[in-house]
C-alpha cells in the first residue's frame, strides 16, 4: 500500500495548525515545499513556518526543495525537524554531494525531476538514494493538471530499480488524487503527494481513504 503525503502548500495558512493535526491523524507524511522564487517562480514559506509546524507535527516531515543550491540549506533543514529531504537534479552541480550530505545530517535523501527531465538521469543515483521523487506536474503551482506520461516513467524507473536490487521508494507528486492513485501505484509508486485533492476536498477524510 502507497504511504500518503499530504501537501501543506494547500492548507489554511491562517488555521494550518488544523490541517497538520489532521494530516497526521489520517495521512503518513507531511509534504512542504519549499519554493525560492529562483528555481520556481513562487515563493511559499521559510524556516519559521517550518520550525512551527514541526513543533507539533507527529508524522514525518517530507521537505521537496525547490530551490537552487540545495546544499546550503541542507544542515538548516534537519535542525528544523526534517526526516525526508529531496532536491531537483538540475538545481544543483554536485547532486551526489548533496545526497551525501543529507544523508550526514541525518535524513532521508530524495532526489527530484520535472516532467522535462528524462528519467534515465535518476538511475546513476537509485542505489544512494531512499527515494526519488517524479514530478508529475511542473514545480511551483498547486492545483495542475495531472500529465498522463507520468505511468510510463514510473514504470520505467520501478524496472531500473528492481534491475539494479536498489532499496528506493518512488514518490509522485502533482495532480494526484483518489482517480489514479490506484494507476499509479500499479505502475510502482510507494508515495502519493496530495494537497488540493485532500486538503480542498469536500471531505478530506474521505479523500484520503480514496486514495488509500
Amino acid at each position: 500500500m502507497a504511504l500518503i503525503s499530504v501537501s501543506l502548500l494547500a492548507g489554511d495558512f491562517l488555521h494550518l495548525a488544523g490541517d497538520v493535526e489532521f494530516s497526521c491523524e489520517y495521512a503518513d507524511l507531511l509534504h512542504l515545499d519549499i519554493m525560492d522564487g529562483v528555481f520556481v517562480p513562487n515563493i511559499s514559506y521559510g524556516f519559521p513556518v517550518t520550525d512551527a509546524i514541526a513543533s507539533i507535527a507527529t508524522k514525518p516531515l517530507d521537505t521537496h526543495l525547490m530551490i537552487v543550491r540545495p546544499e546550503n540549506y541542507v544542515e538548516r533543514f534537519a535542525k528544523s525537524g526534517a526526516d525526508m529531504l529531496s532536491f531537483h537534479l538540475n538545481a544543483t552541480e554536485k547532486p551526489a554531494e548533496v545526497v551525501s550530505l543529507i544523508h550526514e545530517c541525518g535524513m532521508k535523501a530524495g532526489i527530484a525531476i520535472n516532467p522535462d527531465i528524462p528519467v534515465e538521469r535518476l538511475f546513476p543515483y537509485l542505489a544512494d538514494c531512499e527515494f526519488v521523487l517524479i514530478m508529475s506536474v511542473f514545480a511551483g503551482f498547486g492545483g495542475q493538471k495531472f500529465i498522463e506520461e507520468t505511468y510510463r516513467r514510473v514504470e520505467s524507473v520501478k524496472k531500473e530499480i528492481l534491475r539494479q536490487g536498489a532499496d528506493c521508494l518512488i514518490e509522485v507528486d502533482g495532480g494526484v488524487s483518489g482517480k489514479n492513485a490506484g494507476a499509479l501505484k500499479s505502475a510502482g509508486a510507494d508515495i502519493l503527494v496530495a494537497g488540493s485533492a485532500i486538503l480542498g476536498a469536500e471531505s478530506p477524510i474521505e479523500a484520503v481513504l480514496s486514495m488509500r
